[in-house]
């Protein structure tokens, strides 16, 4: 003891000076950042990298993509041949008669009744009444307001995508839980490039190897939408307790029997949970996905957009909203019910499943009925209702008595808040930015992370993009500011209030399941195009991680916890400042992180009305079909989203520890 206690001492003397030295350092490194902006006349490269010397990545990726195109456009097109049966056959069963290609087959298209009520009986199997009564009024509401027609086009494609997604996600979650270095080397950065990476770069590839076509929509919404189901597959089967394992191994089971009839059937919760998210990250691709040939929903919100039509683009977007929240609740029900016990009989299979029995005879019903009665085969135009007419009629209301305000507002933001913000980001020296990005992933992860973020800002600065880098983490970075202060403390209000949190949380799923187009809509008719149209759209569309997770991280804290406080004297203050708001801080900080990571992709989307980003470079990119200058902005976007990532996910990990 007398040995190892001046040992100990020294130790923490060392640690103490180390912290002590930290500030000072900060210091050196953002004096020396704010040097190089002073004196950017005198270094000009450690401000912008000199374009002579620009490494040409998307000539690059532009030959890699010409050498796929020209090499596998046999097995790309084979593929998508192939991929265009279901599909075909999915929009025949729900839109439009279907003539199958060389098989000389129509395929009759469902009744839309018959639809509703299948709907209607998936509900009340999977629910009860109340989930059966929500179906009826969200199938209702897309047949009675006239958008059947795009919706099942919409809901072909996600019938088929999702299971693509599904089974492709679980096969690589399983590969990279049996294989621990391929989950970190491989499959974890993968699932990272695919998450970051902005929705519209991955159009451009499958624009070049699969042609204009719905099958080429589908299998952009599919890679975009499968990564949830990978990380849900490998956190699934991570949580299945040891002993139920050991258990199948002493039971005589095969490592196949082992995998899919013990731990798959035991997991099926949690990957219930995954199937849940590929299917609202595949709704939420429909409108983007719909610029190469997807149509539906997605194809109707994109036109409203660009002739600004705002009631039709509403109408559109409301139905992709409502489609998704059926899909939502309807799978959540399910994965609820995942784990119940099964029970084995000797009934036949209709026997055992009686909803799905009433749902094929009713569709069959109604389906044969339509051939002889035209209203149930495609809903009559007087049946339909349009509230175009109304949306246009409140925005310009709004415009008319409120216009002097708002363009004061708008103008006073522009001036006074983002031009000097813009002005600050673009001049920023790369040199400087590295140096402090670096010295913060060291302070937060070690060498690792200090030399994986100092590769990636510098990927930024010599692809010959640094200003619109720099612009697009100005209009990023101010959006989720805005969102973070808002959105904690309604998340913290809610937390302690059930009343409020029970008013915040329809307003919250609306604002989540809404389409991120449908934000730009409504907005631009009032604030017209510009960076101040895409911070109010962004702020709305990023602040609901930042309520959520603060909410939930605050509910977390363990009632003892609080008591434990209370009778030590604590106010009510001190024990949420103390007690509450530090506990709750990783899950804090992860809705920060989900916050900066939403405000990113919407950035990128307010490209269509006249930011000036990297989101500019990948719709000129897919305009003129060049798959180097998209991918290579791409990858940029990805890294910003990268960094902060790694930045907020390891003073998380810091503030775990602290807090044990």
């Amino acid at each position: 003891m007398s040995n190892l206690a001046p040992t100990a001492i020294a130790e923490r003397g060392a640690a103490g000076r180390r912290v002590q030295a930290w500030p000072f350092v900060w210091a050196l490194a953002a004096a020396f950042a704010l040097s190089l902006y002073v004196l950017r006349d005198q270094f000009p490269e450690a401000n912008a990298w000199p374009e002579s010397d620009a490494v040409p990545f998307a000539a690059w990726f532009s030959a890699v993509m010409a050498w796929l195109k020209v090499n596998f456009t046999w097995a790309t097109r084979a593929i998508a041949a192939v991929l265009d049966v279901p599909l075909q056959i999915a929009f025949g069963l729900l839109a439009k008669p279907t003539r199958l290609a060389g098989l000389g087959i129509v395929v009759p298209t469902l009744s839309w009744a018959g639809v509703v009520a299948s709907a209607v009986i998936a509900g009340h199997a999977a629910g009860g009444p109340r989930l059966a009564l929500l179906m009826a009024a969200c199938f209702g509401y897309i047949a009675l307001f006239g958008q059947w027609q795009s919706a099942m086009l919409t809901l072909a494609l996600i019938i088929i995508a999702v299971p693509l997604c599904v089974i492709t996600g679980l096969l690589l979650g399983i590969w990279a839980c049996r294989s621990p270095r391929l989950e970190k080397f491989a499959v974890a950065p993968l699932l990272d490039l695919m998450q970051t990476i902005p929705t519209f770069a991955y159009l451009i590839p499958m624009l070049i190897l699969f042609g204009n076509s719905p099958v080429s929509a589908m299998i952009a919404t599919s890679i975009f939408a499968t990564p949830p189901m990978v990380r849900a597959t490998m956190v699934a089967l991570a949580r299945v307790p040891p002993e139920i394992g050991d258990f199948a191994v002493m039971a005589g089971c095969t490592p196949r029997q082992r995998l899919w009839r013990v731990l798959i059937p035991t997991a099926r919760p949690m990957l219930m949970v995954g199937v849940n998210q590929v299917i609202m990250l595949a709704l939420n691709m429909v409108i983007i996905s719909s610029m190469i040939g997807a149509g539906g929903l997605g194809y109707d919100v994109l036109l409203a957009l660009r002739a600004l039509k705002i009631g039709q683009g509403m109408e559109a977007g409301l139905a992709i909203v409502v489609l998704a929240i059926a899909l939502d609740r309807l799978s959540q029900a399910f994965a609820s019910k995942g784990g119940a016990p099964v029970h084995h009989t000797t009934k036949p299979f209709l026997a055992r499943n009686p909803h799905l029995f009433l749902a094929l005879a009713i569709l069959t019903a109604t389906t044969l009925a339509s051939l002889a009665l035209p209203a149930l085969a495609k809903i009559p135009p007087g049946w339909t209702l349009s509230t175009a007419p109304w949306w246009k009629a409140a925005v310009d209301w709004v415009t008319v008595h409120f216009f002097d305000v708002i363009e004061a507002f708008r103008v006073a933001l522009l001036v006074y808040v983002l031009n000097p913000m813009r002005a600050f980001c673009e001049g920023f020296p790369w040199l400087g930015a590295l140096l402090l990005l670096a010295l913060a992933g060291y302070r937060l992860g070690g060498w690792r992370l200090a030399c994986l973020i100092g590769l990636l800002v510098l990927f930024c600065a010599s692809s010959g993009l640094w200003e619109k880098t720099m612009s697009t983490v100005y209009l990023c970075g101010v959006s989720a500011v805005i969102a973070l202060l808002a959105g904690i403390p309604i998340g913290v209000w809610a937390s302690r209030s059930d009343r409020f949190a029970r008013l915040i949380e329809p307003v919250v799923d609306t604002l989540q399941t809404l389409p991120s187009f449908c934000f730009i809509i409504p907005i631009v008719m009032l604030f017209r195009v510009g960076d101040v149209t895409a911070l109010i759209a962004t702020v709305s569309f990023a602040i609901v991680p930042a309520i959520r997770y603060t909410n939930h991280g605050l509910r977390q804290v363990p009632p003892t916890l609080i008591e434990a406080a209370k009778t030590a004297g604590c106010t009510r203050r001190q024990t949420f400042w103390r007690v509450q708001l530090p506990m709750a801080l990783p899950e804090v900080l992860l809705g920060v992180n989900q916050t900066i990571l939403l405000s990113l992709s919407m950035i990128i989307i307010c490209a269509m009305i006249g930011t000036r980003d990297l989101g500019q470079e990948v719709f000129i990119a897919l305009a003129k079909a060049d798959a180097g200058r998209g991918i290579t902005a791409g990858l940029a976007i990805a890294f910003i989203g990268i960094v902060a990532d790694r930045l907020i996910g390891g003073a998380s990990a810091k503030a775990r520890k602290r807090l044990g």
